[in-house]
């Protein structure tokens, strides 16, 4: 691949909810999928693909994802978990991201807790893995590219996107594994 800035930027890494995005006012659920559909758009893999939708949103408050809601209203504090969702959900299963915002919604409900730091510091780790990662891929595609002509193949286009793709699908799940190594020490500390 020629460019790999070129493959960043259609990744669209930036792509997060951030604080000033969430407006200061509780939100109906068509308010929470119109937001979260522009702010999340440009990095859908498919134009007829929705971001986010009214059964999904039935879906983790049924599943306690998230704390519940009051007089069909979202506060920020809402939009916040349903956006840490919306990012796990694409690597960890449900009932993993569960268990991981189990304690979170606790504090939430339970303690004058104020979630919005936690979350800036999310943002702000987002922020430098998308730094991190925009460095890896140029290291990937550089170490493809070695690969590839080494093979001496005509087809290298082909071979180049193989290539990349076992790659980034083995970053993937060493990542996802390491990841659920950590659900299961917060399940192995809730039933000490």
């Amino acid at each position: 691949m020629d460019n790999h800035k070129e493959l960043i930027n259609r990744l669209h890494l930036d792509s997060r909810l951030k604080l000033e995005d969430i407006p200061d006012l509780d939100l109906y659920m068509d308010q929470v999928i119109q937001l979260f559909e522009n702010k999340f758009s440009a990095s859908k893999r498919r134009e007829d693909e929705k971001v986010l939708t009214k059964t999904m949103i039935n879906n983790y408050a049924k599943g306690k994802l998230f704390f519940p809601v009051e007089n069909k209203k979202y506060s920020k504090e809402h939009l916040i978990m349903i956006s840490l969702i919306y990012q796990m959900k694409g690597a960890l299963s449900i009932s993993d991201v569960q268990l991981t915002l189990e304690r979170l919604n606790q504090k939430i409900t339970g303690e004058e807790f104020d979630i919005k730091p936690v979350y800036e510091s999310v943002l702000k780790l987002s922020k430098a893995n998308a730094a991190r990662m925009n460095n890896l891929m140029a290291d990937h595609l550089q170490e493809v590219d070695t690969e590839v002509e080494q093979l001496n193949d005509p087809e290298k286009d082909y071979l180049e996107k193989l290539l990349l793709i076992e790659t980034f699908t083995e970053m993937s799940n060493l990542y996802r594994k390491s990841a659920e190594k950590l659900v299961d020490d917060l399940m192995d500390g809730k039933e000490e």
